[in-house]
C-alpha cells in the first residue's frame, strides 16, 4: 500500500518504520522544515516507546536512556519522607527521535511538506499541499500532534479542556551543579508535593545524547496552578510580544515570569530541588490539557497519538500511547491486509477505550495534586505506565 502520515515526530516515525517493515511504501510528510527538536526535553522511556527498538533492533537501552531505581519524596526541609524501589528509564525526545530517523530513510522524510487537505473516495485519498501540489495514499495516518490541524477537520465540535494549570520545564548539564545535588538527584525521579503544585526531577541524556553521569542533564517538570483568562494568557505572553496557545519556548518567556518562579522554588521547595530550577537558563512551560474523541477512523484516514487523545503527562505515556497505536495499526493491517477500512474500524475499537482509560486516570492524578490536595507519596496509582499504574 501507499501510505502517507503527516507529521514526523515519534509516533509518526515509529508508524512509518512499522508499515515499512510490513513492506508497504511509506513516505512522511512533516511541515517544519527542518529536523524537529522538542522542547519538552525529558520523558519517561516506557517500554511501548522503546519496543521498536528492543524487538526489531536489539538495542541495548542504557545507551539511549537512564535507569533509576527509586521514586523518593522530599518535604520542605529536603528530608526524604517516602522512597521505595522502582526502576524506571527516562530520555530525551530528541534522543528518541534521532534514532528513530536514523531507523528509516531521509528520502522518504520530507521536510516542509505541510498538508492544507484531505479527500478521499472509495479506492483512494488524495494529500493537497500548501504549495497546491497533490499526491495519493491508500492510507492516510494523521500523527500531526496536540494542535492537528485533521483533528478539527474531522471532528468539528472538538474542544480541548485546560486542565488549570500548566507544566514549566527546564533543565540543567550536570556537570554546573555540585556533587551533593547530583548525587542526591542523580539515581531516583524525586518529587516534591505542596498546596496546589508539584514538581519531579530525574536525569536524561545530554544534549548531545550522551548517558555518562556528569555529561547528563537533570530535568524537572514543574506544575503550577494559573487561572484560566488573563492570568494564563499573560503567562504565555512572551518577551516579543506574542501569546502562544499551548506552549512558551526556551528564550521567550518573560523576565518578571522566571523572576516570580525561581523566587517561588526559593520560598517553596527543597534546596536540592530549587538550586537546580535557580540554574535553568531557559526555563520554558506548556499548557496540560485534556483531549478526548469520539472517532479515529475515517475512512481511509486516522487519528494517532496525539493527534486523537491529549492526557495529562502524570502517567509518562504520551510518547507511548502514540507508539502503542502504531503498533496496534500495524497488527490490524497485517489482519486485513486488502481493506484499510476495515482494518481501521477494528483497529480504532482498542484505541478509543485506552485513550479514555488513560485521560481520566491523569485527571484524576492531576486533581490530587493540583486542587484536592489528596495526593499521598506511597500511592501505588501515581506509578507511570499506559495501561495502568506499572502497566
Amino acid at each position: 500500500m501507499r501510505v502517507a502520515i503527516i507529521g514526523g515526530s515519534l509516533g509518526g516515525l515509529t508508524a512509518a518504520l512499522l508499515f515499512r517493515d510490513l513492506g508497504h511504501d511509506v513516505t512522511v510528510y512533516e511541515r517544519s522544515p527542518v529536523p524537529l527538536e522538542q522542547r519538552g526535553a525529558g520523558i519517561g522511556l516506557l517500554a511501548e516507546t522503546s519496543r521498536y527498538f528492543s524487538e526489531r533492533r536489539s538495542l541495548d537501552l542504557d545507551t539511549i536512556s537512564i535507569r533509576t531505581d527509586y521514586i523518593r519524596h522530599l518535604d520542605r526541609s529536603g528530608t526524604v519522607i517516602h522512597e521505595r524501589k522502582h526502576t524506571y528509564r527516562f530520555s530525551s525526545w530528541n534522543t528518541i527521535y534521532r534514532r528513530l530517523l536514523r531507523e528509516f530513510t531521509s528520502q522518504r522524510y520530507l521536510l516542509g511538506r505541510e498538508v492544507t487537505r484531505i479527500e478521499q473516495t472509495a479506492v483512494a485519498a488524495t494529500l493537497t499541499f500548501v504549495d497546491a501540489a497533490t499526491t495519493e495514499a491508500d492510507l492516510v495516518v494523521c500523527a500531526d500532534g496536540v494542535g492537528s490541524r485533521f483533528r478539527r477537520h474531522f471532528l468539528p465540535s472538538f474542544q480541548e479542556r485546560y486542565a488549570g494549570y500548566v507544566a514549566w520545564r527546564g533543565m540543567v548539564p550536570e556537570c554546573e551543579l555540585e556533587r551533593p545535588v547530583t548525587s542526591q538527584l542523580g539515581d531516583a525521579i524525586t518529587y516534591s508535593v505542596y498546596a496546589n503544585s508539584h514538581i519531579l526531577v530525574y536525569p536524561i541524556p545530554g544534549i548531545d545524547g550522551s548517558v555518562e553521569p556528569g555529561r547528563r542533564l537533570i530535568n524537572y517538570v514543574w506544575y503550577r496552578n494559573y487561572a484560566d483568562g488573563a492570568d494564563l494568557d499573560d503567562v504565555l505572553t512572551g518577551s516579543d510580544g506574542v501569546k502562544r496557545e499551548v506552549s512558551l519556548p526556551p528564550g521567550t518567556a518573560r523576565a518578571e515570569h522566571i523572576a516570580e518562579m525561581k523566587n517561588h522554588a526559593l520560598a517553596r521547595l527543597p534546596a536540592v530541588i530549587s538550586t537546580v530550577v535557580q540554574r535553568t537558563a531557559e526555563p520554558f512551560l506548556q499548557v496540560v490539557f485534556d483531549a478526548e474523541v469520539e472517532q479515529m477512523a475515517f475512512g481511509r484516514v486516522c487519528l494517532l497519538g496525539d493527534a486523537a487523545f491529549v492526557a495529562r503527562p502524570h502517567a509518562a505515556a504520551g510518547t507511548a500511547k502514540a507508539a502503542d497505536d502504531a503498533w496496534a495499526l500495524a497488527d490490524a493491517l497485517a489482519e486485513h491486509p486488502d481493506n484499510v477500512s476495515a482494518a481501521l474500524q477494528m483497529w480504532q475499537i482498542g484505541r478509543l477505550a485506552l485513550g479514555r482509560q488513560l485521560v481520566e486516570r491523569t485527571r484524576r492524578i492531576g486533581a490530587e495534586s493540583q486542587f484536592d490536595g489528596t495526593w499521598r507519596p506511597d500511592d501505588p496509582s501515581h506509578i507511570f505506565g499506559l495501561r495502568g499504574p506499572g502497566q
